[in-house]
């Protein structure tokens, strides 16, 4: 009957796995009876090591090994013949998140847990031998001190079970039992992370924490230092010139050349360019400046004359009407082109010609009138507009944005242009006076601390709901298990210590209490 049981236990388990339905627990449940039919029975303490080694029902968190029949996988699904490792498959819909998955780091360390559960187990036997041992020999007459040791053994055994149960109780439920306040952290798992996150925002994304650190850093003083090594400066130059070098190939020269476009025109129709452009007229006209460009006019209008005298006697006559003498044409042209050179040649001659002062007059005036007469103002707005709105002056826009990218793109790639010798010097620079300027240490200390604490301070919901939300999203079997593989070696240790000072105290009480008669 046991056998034909059995069957019918695995024949459900394996329809089960087949159509994908059924919870995890009853699996579970019909992998054990399957066991239990086999005449293994399931394993008595699920937190020990031996778990691990038999392939029993996978309450040690990794029910691989070598695995009886049907060893259950773990975290979820069903372990099949030789048990399957412990990670096993996740239930359908509670897949985890794929960067917190249980990985083969995890089960190398799963290995280490097991090994000291195997350890703290054996201690616990070890203690409940002396104590049978113990008990015997006290019953046999043999002396007191037999007493004193089975105490000791007594009482070792209660703390080694005492914290057995206590250290199991965090990821799973001892023997299976539903016992309240057990399986701590698969059951309150996004409680903890809730926690976690209040915790973390209380205690470090606090503005007082975060400008005590900063200030007990001194970031001021390191980066000056820092910087200040040649080879940084060049390191902190070359990945500016990367990412420099990324943006402008990441941007489109067209949008570039729209935006730049578009707002030097609307900064230019924004401004009104008149009263500037009087001022510096008046301060060129007031410096004399000025007069180098007449001179230059007067010497340049001089030698066109010189050349082309039989040009301008030519245009005179062209223009004389028709019904006048051709001789007299000539003579008028004649006239006409040596009075021109007369008066160019003193002008070119005599800083003092009358033009000259009329010129002073003319551009005084106008650069008055550019800063206070209205209708010349508007009319240099008009021309101003005129101007923009070309599309020559647009196209010399664009191509001067085309010069300046192939320029920044060829000095950025170049480890000896100036643009980078420059960079790593002002960096240099900087340093050496961060590390020694303690009143700029203390600007760029307090800056960082203003914008930390404006970071920490606006986003510390976020942050915080960030913590909670991830947490929330881990599978809980696989938290456990992952969880337990970190710490789980160090919390054996706890068995190992409540089965030594559980005796130690056992001893203390039962001497105490034999010294008193007891």
């Amino acid at each position: 009957m046991r056998t034909s049981r059995g069957r019918d236990v695995r024949g459900r388990v394996e329809r089960m796995e087949r159509t994908g339905s059924g919870e995890q627990e009853q699996g579970e449940d019909a992998v054990q009876e399957s066991e239990q039919s086999q005449g293994q029975g399931p394993v008595a303490v699920r937190d020990s090591g031996s778990a691990g080694s038999t392939g029993g029902t996978g309450g040690s968190g990794g029910a691989g090994g070598s695995g009886g029949t049907g060893g259950s996988g773990g975290a979820g699904g069903s372990g099949g013949t030789g048990g399957s490792e412990g990670s096993g498959a996740p239930p359908r819909g509670a897949g985890p998140l794929a960067s917190f998955a249980y990985t083969a780091a995890d089960e190398e360390k799963q290995r280490g847990v097991r090994r000291m559960k195997l350890t703290a187990t054996g201690l616990l036997l070890l203690v409940a031998i002396v104590y049978v041992l113990a008990t015997w020999a006290k019953n046999s007459g043999v002396g007191g001190w037999p007493g004193y040791v089975a105490a000791a053994a007594e009482a070792g055994m209660v703390g080694a079970l005492a914290d057995w149960f206590a250290v199991t109780a965090l990821f799973r439920r001892p023997l299976g039992l539903p016992i309240p306040h057990t399986a701590i952290i698969p059951t309150k798992k996004d409680q903890l992370g809730q926690s976690l996150g209040s915790f973390v925002g209380e205690n470090f994304l606090s503005g007082d924490v975060i400008r005590d650190r900063i200030h007990a850093l001194g970031v001021g003083r390191r980066l000056g230092v820092w910087l200040a090594e040649p080879a940084h400066a060049d390191r902190v130059t070359a990945e500016l010139a990367t990412a420099l070098r990324g943006a402008l190939t990441v941007l489109r020269d067209s949008d570039v050349q729209a935006v730049v476009g578009e707002a030097i025109t609307r900064r230019a129709d924004a401004a009104e360019v008149g009263p500037g452009l009087g001022k510096m007229l008046e301060k060129v006209v007031t410096d004399g400046g000025h007069r180098k460009v007449v001179d230059l006019v007067c010497v340049r209008a001089h030698d066109w004359l010189v050349e082309h005298g039989d040009s301008v006697m030519n245009a005179v006559q062209g223009g004389a009407p028709g019904w006048t003498p051709r001789f007299v044409d000539k003579r008028v042209g004649e006239r006409v082109y040596k009075e021109l050179l007369r008066f160019v040649t003193e002008m070119r001659d005599m800083p003092e010609h009358p033009a000259r002062g009329s010129i002073d007059t003319f551009l005084t005036d106008f650069a008055a009138d550019l800063q206070s007469d209205a209708d010349t103002r508007a009319r240099v707005e008009r021309l101003k507009s005129e101007i923009l709105g070309r599309g020559e002056v647009q196209d010399v826009i664009a191509s001067a944005w085309s010069s300046v990218r192939t320029m920044i793109l060829s000095a950025a790639e170049d480890e000896r242009s100036e643009l980078r010798l420059r960079a790593r010097a002002s960096l240099m620079s900087l340093g050496a006076k961060l590390a020694s300027d303690g009143r700029l240490q203390g600007k760029v200390d307090g800056w960082l601390e203003d914008a930390a604490v404006y970071v920490v301070t606006t986003y510390r919901a976020e942050i915080t709901s960030l913590i909670s939300e991830t947490v929330a999203g881990w599978d809980a079997d696989q938290t456990s298990k992952k969880i337990e593989a970190h710490i789980g070696r160090d919390l054996q240790f706890i068995r190992i210590n409540g089965t030594v000072v559980g005796a130690l105290a056992g001893l203390a009480i039962y001497t105490v209490s034999h010294a008193l008669g007891g």
